[in-house]
This record gives C-alpha cells, structure tokens and sequence, in this order.
C-alpha cells in the first residue's frame, strides 16, 4: 500500500481536544488533555510540507476519539478514506482500492502521537517534553520520542486559551505535517458503533 495516500499513518492518532488554562504552559495544557479528555469529536485540515517549504498534499475530514486507544479518522476530501483503532486493531480502509490493511493496535503506537493522545497517561515514558514558550496567543510542546526506532523526530503541538489548535509533525525525511482542529466538542457521547469496522465484501485485507 503506497503510505502517502494515508499521511495520517504518520500522524495514527492525532486526535486532540480543546482544553484550554489561561497562562499554563504546554506541558500543563498536555496534561490537562490527558487527564481530562476521555472523548473528542472534531474537523481537522491538515497539510503536508516537503523540505523546499511545498506542499505535497492537502486533506481534511472529521474525527472522534475514546481514550485509550479507540479512534475514527475519517478523510472526507479529496478523497474518502477511513481509519479505526477499535481498542485491539488499527484498521485502515482505502475506498478507492477497496483494500483493508488491518494491524495491532499495540504494535502501532509506540512512540508515536498516538501514544501521546490515545495511549496511557505515562507520557514521559515515550517522549521527552519541552515547554517551547509563546508567541502570538500560542503556547508550545515539544515532544521527541525516545525510542530512535520511530518515522518521527519531533511533535509541536499549539496551545490557545480557547484549547489545542494545531500539531505540527516533522518525520525523518524532513517532511512537515501541519494539522489544524477546528469545532471540536470536549466529552461528547459516542456510540460504541463508531470504532467497530468490519471489511465490506469484496475488500482485499492485507495483515492480521
């Protein structure tokens, strides 16, 4: 499967929620997240930037989350495509190919951004955090895997007093992920049908 019709197997889980402390720094408003976002329903655009500074790819769609570890990520343009983590399994549908790559949920974190937002509340067990001060209303995290085995270098993740703005991904080939969160509901009720997947007849389902 060509990774770059999925530029969110770069991202997995980047599903944030808007939970917002006038003067806390980046560290204080991850935390916050972590300890106080179970659910999360938002839209999200998100582009994709090369080492020139251009960009490659634009997408957007909608997102819901149920800590830890159940998602649905859902591309919507320019082209549909759907990724679930049921609690137990990554799943991955590319409509155009009708083609299901199913993974283990485990196994795909790691130290990834998934880990960060989905995972356990041990943050510092995967990453290394660094408050990366303020600027425009804006304050910033950094965070850098420990783990070397990893697609990613480092995480920046934008804090407003409204909550998360945007998390911005630079991966070990230099290239940029930038996504923006926008309309995004803290703690909404989502049905348990919403990270359930079941491959469509016909599909060709590459992995476990």
């Amino acid at each position: 499967m060509n990774n770059m019709r999925f530029p969110f197997l770069k991202v997995v889980i980047v599903l944030m929620f808007l939970a917002g402390n006038a003067g806390a720094g980046g560290i204080d408003r991850l935390h916050e997240f972590v300890e106080g976002a179970k659910t999360l329903r938002a839209q999200f655009s998100q582009s994709v930037v090369d080492r020139s500074g251009k960009v490659t790819s634009e997408s957007s769609g909608t997102m819901q989350f149920s800590r830890p570890g159940k998602f649905r990520w859902e591309y919507v343009k320019p082209y549909p495509q759907l990724i679930i983590g049921d609690g137990q399994k990554l799943w991955i549908w590319d409509n155009d190919l009708n083609q299901v790559t199913v993974k283990r949920l485990t196994e795909s974190l790691g130290s990834s951004p998934a880990a960060l937002l989905a995972g356990s509340n041990e943050i510092e067990r995967s990453f290394t955090l660094v408050d990366g001060g303020g600027s425009e209303g804006i304050d910033w995290l950094l965070a850098k895997p420990r783990d070397k085995d990893t697609t990613f270098e480092s995480i920046r993740m934008g804090f407003s007093d409204a909550g998360l703005e945007v998390m911005e991904l630079v991966d070990t080939f230099g290239q940029k992920t930038i996504i923006r969160f926008t309309k995004a509901e803290k703690n909404p009720k989502l049905g348990s049908d919403l990270f359930k997947f079941t491959p469509p007849k016909g599909a060709d389902v590459v992995g476990e």
